[in-house]
């Protein structure tokens, strides 16, 4: 019984010690404020930088897809939550082969696929439609260009050049 009276004194001095090491040992916490700043981007990849449309005889072949088909377009866009990113085409001018040998650079067209892509017709007067989309992303999608095959065309080998605009504001 005398050594559970010792060891009762030393038990409750050893608690109060225990009790004592936060004031020996403080915690203390600090703020950190995080901060970035985001700012709109726009990448655009094509999977080809021509395309070709090889000859045909217009009464079988009417209208001839480009030998590239399809085109895989990928759109990278950053931009607000609700705004909305645009994609459009426009050419430089009309298919040339010399001067004064032309072909209406409205005989090409495409078809499009995938999310927010669109079909069209070229045009050298203004941007055409291509695709758009709300919000941040990365947006895949497929051209497939043809163009119309005329026998009024003149011979020769024929060239123009077009751009794409992705625009996220």
């Amino acid at each position: 019984m005398t050594f559970q009276r010792k060891l009762i004194p030393v038990l409750v001095i050893l608690g109060l010690l225990l009790s004592l090491i936060p004031a020996f040992a403080p915690e203390r916490t600090e703020p950190l404020t995080v901060n970035m700043a985001v700012s709109a981007r726009a990448k655009l990849t094509l999977s080809v930088s021509a395309i070709n449309f090889p000859d045909a005889d217009p009464d079988t072949v009417p209208s001839i897809p480009a030998t590239e088909n399809p085109v895989t377009v990928t759109a990278k866009v950053r931009t607000g939550v609700s705004t909305t990113a645009t994609l459009t085409h426009r050419s430089s001018g009309d298919l040339t082969a010399g001067v004064g040998i032309t072909i209406p650079i409205s005989n090409v067209s495409w078809t499009a696929t995938g999310p927010g892509y669109v079909g069209g017709t070229m045009s050298s007067s203004s941007n055409v439609p291509a695709g758009s989309w709300t919000g941040s992303g990365i947006y895949s999608g497929a051209f497939n260009y043809s163009i119309a095959n005329r026998w009024t065309y003149a011979t020769g080998n024929y060239t123009v050049s077009t751009t794409f605009t992705l625009t996220a504001p």
